[in-house]
């Protein structure tokens, strides 16, 4: 798992995209609106869900007791996805970022939102989200489910599924084809190698292009 998710760190979200749709898989990139706190921090690894929503009425010290116990669920080597379901509130934070990094969970990604961010930037926690606010959970949301099926923006995520997200935005790959997904972008990363070095030669790009057959 490690290898695989080391592996993803060093490709690219254009190219897996390009690899899962010349195998026609489709509807797999995340919400344009779901972006990098840090553009120069990416994530990759396998997928960690979380699935919650807002409440009403409920105790703000119960609401920290179950957002603790998220964080003490959160596995190392994974990326955790959480389906907030909320328009308004910071789904991620200052301590719960430096919780999630120490316990070596290789970054987060909300459709929901984060707050606390310069000092997130600064221990260099992988977080992309939808927006930024100072309103927290507290007495507000919880968790409902780990570990299921989500669905962000149309794209459905499921536990064990991979994950892929730069300045570009964040790609899923479904857990059963990633060995054969990774080894297809290893090698098409190498094949564009070859067109850059041909170009940055002189030679034509659509020449490049035929001899090559990528661009």
């Amino acid at each position: 798992m490690t290898e695989l998710a080391d592996r993803l760190a060093a490709c690219y979200s254009g190219a897996v995209y390009d690899v899962l749709r010349q195998r026609s898989i489709f509807d797999t990139v995340l919400p344009k609106d779901i972006r990098p706190l840090d553009d120069s921090r990416g994530l990759s690894g396998p997928v960690y869900t979380v699935k919650g929503s807002p409440k009403t009425g409920v105790d703000g010290h119960q609401t920290l007791l179950a957002w603790t116990d998220f964080l003490s669920r959160a596995p190392a080597g994974h990326v955790i996805i959480c389906q907030g379901q909320d328009d308004d509130r910071a789904l991620m934070g200052e301590l719960s970022a430096e919780t999630l990094q120490g316990r070596g969970v290789r970054g987060y990604i909300t459709d929901g939102g984060c707050r606390d961010c310069a000092f997130i930037r600064s221990i260099g926690f992988p977080v992309f989200s939808r927006f930024f606010t100072p309103r927290d959970v507290v007495g507000a949301w919880t968790a409902d489910a780990f570990e299921v099926a989500v669905s962000i923006g149309g794209v459905s995520i499921a536990p064990g599924d991979y994950v892929i997200a730069d300045i570009d935005g964040g790609v899923i790959i479904p857990g059963g084809i990633v060995k054969e997904v990774l080894g297809e972008v290893e090698a098409m990363m190498l094949t564009e190698n070859k067109v850059r070095s041909a170009i940055r030669g002189g030679m034509d790009p659509r020449t490049a292009y035929l001899k090559h057959g990528k661009f």
